[in-house]
């Protein structure tokens, strides 16, 4: 807070303390008979004088509290207006709006070290010379205000500018004909009372959507998106004639833009690097989204290689004046794979949130796109009718010195003068001289007026060319009538303002940032299978950081692990890296909800074989497959043709060894008991014969009731 504002704030008086046990003050809400006895105090509600609160005897009324309630909100309301968020009538921050002040006031043509720029505006901006300077680069660095000579840092890269002494800055002529014009600004001293500064500056641009925002007050935050100069102009010129119009963001790194989700200000759009596939085996990046550079997108690809969303097999940055980032992909992962992961996984593609909030009228407000153009609109109309309206004055008061002075010269009423002896004596004379003339005067002749024509010199009357003087004169009527039509016709004018701004600065800002339609991309489709899921016995671990034999599976960061124990039990996880399970596992791999299984099992009484599917499971939630107390005597994904069924021998047992064919059985949930095998002793079943099946005896086929 300025030395000013607490100065102010010191000054105010304190309200007084009032016990609630004692008379109230007189005049207060406590006590309407204004005497000051309390005598009806007791029916009244004690207030806050502050806050406009009941009075609560647990929270005391203390001066100091109400001096802190105070400063807060004067605080609050000085960071809200005069730091962090744009006024609506330039579109600038007070520190832009005093660079540029400061820069019009010392504007000679030439360029100037932006040294000397940032010490000229601390005489109007009380916080301090790194704000000034950063502030400098990043308006030079939008091109429109602000012309830069030497090192100002790099959009792409993210490199800094160079030490404010060593580079230098002028106004661009954009700048110099469309901001300032001292004779219609409003101006109010500086924090210091030595200087003067603008209110605001009297813009005819559309600066707030030129220039875009960021800014974060107490309690408030704005985020205005940069947009494309001529397209607000076109904009502008549709408003005038009543039509229809839309303008999109433009950000100065490029990218391609879906703006599908920008409603008029509000919402997001996403920004995608615009990539380019070289050959089957290099990626290109060219243009990089807003609010990254080289380092932070190559930061992010290598992350995303850290963690195995992607692989690359080499990054070279070769960014210069143009974005040039190339990508080479590893063996066997194409240039078009690679591009889509680089979207879903990296900061190829950003997404960027808009609120439009200004300053307008001394308070803050939320607005859209449109509302700010047409406030802009009219607020350029009404500059140019102030402009056109002050021209108007000036060119009558020059026709009507140019008509005095004729009659004064031609008539030689200046010889009038030369009998007399004093001041009032010459006025006196020339107003008598100029009485038979009175006809052909536009207006009455004033005492200024008279003092104007003796700063004549002898040699202008002795030089005087009456055909010269009478072609300037009709001159200064034409620029008047074309003044008074343009005044008239104040719509038309301004519309050919506009267009003079589009046909001369058009060419110079093209688009930068395409835009697009960008289809979603699933980032599970896209993600490379760069774990690879094992599982030691002997340990009892399992997990892609895990060195076993079996049950080898290549995953993605994405994908879930079944697991499958030994009695019967089995859980869905993530992407495990080191899990402890024991040495019970009887199956590990990638969960499918529709693929089939087949799954044998055994319990005291009998075994049974089905068929199912696992549907949808919750994470870490432990099912069951089997009865309790079951054993798995076959588990499988899909539907073996014929599996072999080997019984343990027993006294006076017949029949050894059986086949069946599971496909015989209908597919059900993961919690159906199955149709039963026998109850006989299971000695094993698999899908292909084991050794020791006996091809010679009897083998009877398994038939399902």
């Amino acid at each position: 807070m300025s030395k000013a504002k607490r100065t102010k704030a010191s000054n105010q008086p304190e309200l007084p303390i009032h016990d609630p046990g004692q008379p109230p003050p007189p005049g207060t809400k406590a006590d309407p008979t204004g005497n000051g006895n309390g005598a009806e105090h007791v029916h009244a509600e004690p207030v806050d004088a502050v806050a406009h609160r009941p009075f609560n005897p647990r929270q005391p009324d203390l001066a100091l509290h109400r001096r802190v309630d105070r400063g807060f909100l004067e605080y609050a309301s000085y960071v809200i207006r005069d730091r962090a968020i744009p006024n609506l009538a330039d579109g600038l921050k007070p520190v832009q709006r005093r660079i540029l002040w400061s820069l019009q006031q010392n504007d000679d043509g030439r360029f100037i070290k932006v040294a000397n720029i940032v010490g000229d505006t601390m005489k109007y901006h009380p916080h301090g010379d790194a704000s000034i300077g950063d502030a400098l680069v990043v308006l030079a660095n939008k091109r429109y205000l602000i012309e830069g000579q030497g090192n100002f840092g790099n959009l792409y890269t993210g490199d800094p500018a160079a030490a404010p002494r060593y580079i230098e800055c002028r106004l661009t002529e954009l700048a110099r004909t469309e901001l300032f014009n001292d004779e219609i600004t409003e101006f109010v001293p500086s924090y210091d009372g030595r200087n003067r500064e603008p209110v605001t500056l009297p813009c005819k641009l559309p600066l707030t959507l030129m220039l875009g925002a960021e800014g974060i007050a107490v309690g408030l935050s704005a985020r205005i998106l940069p947009h494309n100069f001529p397209e607000l102009l076109r904009a502008q010129i549709a408003i005038l004639k009543k039509e229809s119009f839309k303008v999109l963001p433009d950000f100065p790194t490029g990218g391609l833009m879906d703006a599908r989700e920008y409603a008029d200000g509000a919402g997001t759009v996403k920004v995608r690097a615009r990539l380019k596939v070289k050959d089957d085996s290099t990626v290109l990046i060219k243009e990089i989204p807003p609010s990254t550079t080289t380092e932070s997108l190559i930061a992010s690809i290598e992350d995303a290689v850290r963690k195995g969303k992607l692989k690359v097999k080499s990054i070279n940055d070769f960014t210069a004046e143009e974005v040039e980032i190339e990508i080479r992909c590893p063996s066997g992962v194409s240039a078009e794979k690679l591009a889509d992961a680089l979207y879903a996984f990296t900061h190829c593609e950003v997404s960027i949130s808009s609120r439009l909030v200004v300053i307008r009228d001394n308070r803050p407000v939320e607005m859209t796109v449109s509302e700010v153009l047409r406030e802009n609109t009219d607020q350029l109309v009404a500059l140019l009718k102030r402009e056109l309206q002050l021209k108007e004055q000036q060119l009558q008061d020059e026709l009507h010195f140019r008509t005095l002075e004729r009659i004064f010269i031609e008539e030689r009423l200046y010889k009038a003068i030369e009998k007399c002896r004093t001041n009032d004596a010459v006025l006196a004379a020339v107003h008598e001289g100029f009485k038979p003339f009175r006809k052909q005067l536009l207006r009455e002749l004033t005492d200024p007026d008279v003092e104007r024509l003796l700063q004549v010199r002898i040699r202008r009357i002795s030089l005087f060319d009456i055909n010269k003087h009478r072609e300037e004169t009709e001159k200064i009527a034409a620029e008047l009538a074309a003044t008074r039509k343009h005044l008239k016709q104040l719509i038309k004018y301004a519309i050919g303002h506009l267009q003079a701004l589009l046909d001369r600065y058009g060419p110079l800002y093209p688009r930068l940032t395409k835009s697009s339609r960008h289809d979603d991309i699933d980032v599970k489709e896209v993600a490379f299978k760069a774990f690879k899921v094992s599982y030691d016995r002997a340990s009892g671990y399992v997990g892609y950081k895990v060195n076993g034999d079996e049950f080898k599976t290549e995953c993605t960061k994405f994908d879930k692990v079944l697991l499958v124990f030994k009695d019967g039990s089995y859980k869905v996880t993530d992407l495990p890296e080191k899990l402890f399970v024991g040495p019970e596992l009887f199956h590990c791999g990638l969960p499918e909800r529709e693929r089939i299984f087949t799954l044998a099992y055994t319990n005291r009484q009998a075994s049974y074989l089905k068929r199912f599917t696992f549907g949808g499971t919750i994470l870490n939630k432990l099912y069951n497959l089997t009865p309790p107390k079951s054993k798995i005597l076959f588990f499988e994904p899909d539907t073996p043709e014929i599996l072999y069924i080997r019984y343990k021998p027993a006294a006076y047992q017949k029949i050894n060894q059986q086949t069946c064919q599971p496909s015989e059985i209908e597919v059900k949930g993961a919690k159906t008991r199955g149709r039963q095998i026998s109850v006989k002793d299971v000695s094993s079943i698999t899908s292909k014969p084991t050794r020791g099946w006996d091809e010679q005896a009897a083998t009877t086929k398994l038939l399902f009731a």
